[in-house]
């Protein structure tokens, strides 16, 4: 008999859930939802959470929690990543979590991972339906608040939790909309500053194949392509030339958020953000090509939500 679990993340940006049957052959969906919640909406100024961003993650949180049950999830797991391990009041953030998800499994607590968790969470997930000879691969989850490079073949041989993400880099440096060449310049110097740090790390001209995972590179992809709005089925897998990339990542960093907003696979809650992405997408595009001779970006649904799912499958 399968076993139906969910899995929710929680990240700086957004709060997703996968309710999958575990099968034979890893698993099968049943429901996928995303919501931007922006839990770590100022986190990196204050060092605590907003009582907005609990509010908001609460909200989505409680009907995730009702879906679950009105699926009839068996095992529940919830992982918080970046803005979680950051915050002065986290235990507000446990406490909540901790009794919603107890409505569905009892005892459920949502767990804060590590950088390293991380990494082999997104790897397990984003190289499942990928052709073994492909690798090495690196994996990159760009999130709000943290960017995770991840290189191995059919495990991880290692991994790197950098302190760059969407979220961080807007508010930190792209305070002017659209922002200014200084702001871009001041962004690029600090990501470079991290994507340093972590080339140290993780040696990168090993890899055959980039594997981009999380909304900034969704994204990207489906503007690239010219999708005229989001659709995961033709997203999933598919491959983006540097050439289309990174002209695409140009003209989205010099946007307004209201240009950005208006472009149809945008979701709502990324128009203001994924400028600074974009920033972090250029930098390791021209470190991947110079390193790895790579030249185009593979782009994966399945991500760290899929390996938490796998976890308890």
């Amino acid at each position: 008999m399968d076993v139906r679990v969910g899995a929710i993340d929680c990240g700086t940006n957004s709060i997703r859930l996968l309710i999958a049957d575990v099968v034979p052959d890893g698993l099968r969906d049943v429901h996928r939802e995303m919501r931007i919640v922006r839990l770590g909406e100022g986190v990196d100024a204050t060092g605590e959470f907003a009582p907005a961003a609990l509010a908001r993650t609460e909200a989505a949180l409680s009907d995730y929690t009702a879906t679950m049950r009105a699926h009839g999830v068996q095992r529940v797991r919830m992982v918080a990543t970046s803005a979680a391990r950051d915050a002065a009041n986290r235990d507000e953030f446990f406490a909540m979590t901790a009794w919603l998800l107890g409505q569905v499994v009892p005892g459920t607590v949502a767990e804060v991972i590590t950088g390293t968790q991380e990494a082999e969470l997104s790897f397990r997930g984003a190289v499942g339906e990928l052709d073994p000879a492909a690798g090495p691969f690196v994996v990159v989850d760009l999130g709000g608040g943290s960017t995770e490079l991840v290189l191995g073949e059919s495990g991880v041989t290692a991994s790197y939790s950098a302190d760059i993400g969407c979220v961080r880099i807007k508010e930190r440096f792209l305070q002017t909309d659209p922002p200014t060449a200084a702001e871009i310049g001041e962004a690029r110097a600090m990501v470079r500053e991290r994507l340093d740090e972590a080339l140290r790390a993780v040696p990168v001209s090993q890899a055959r194949t980039w594997v981009g995972v999380a909304g900034t590179f969704t994204t990207l992809a489906a503007l690239a392509h010219g999708l005229q709005e989001y659709d995961p089925k033709l997203i999933h897998l598919s491959r983006t030339g540097f050439g289309d990339l990174l002209a695409m990542c140009d003209t989205l960093i010099r946007m307004s958020a209201a240009e950005r907003a208006a472009l149809g696979p945008m979701h709502e809650g990324r128009a203001d953000v994924i400028g600074g992405g974009a920033i972090i997408v250029e930098e390791l595009a021209t470190v991947l090509g110079e390193l790895a001779g790579i030249d185009e970006l593979v782009v994966s649904e399945h991500d760290i939500l899929d390996g938490i799912a796998l976890s308890i499958a």
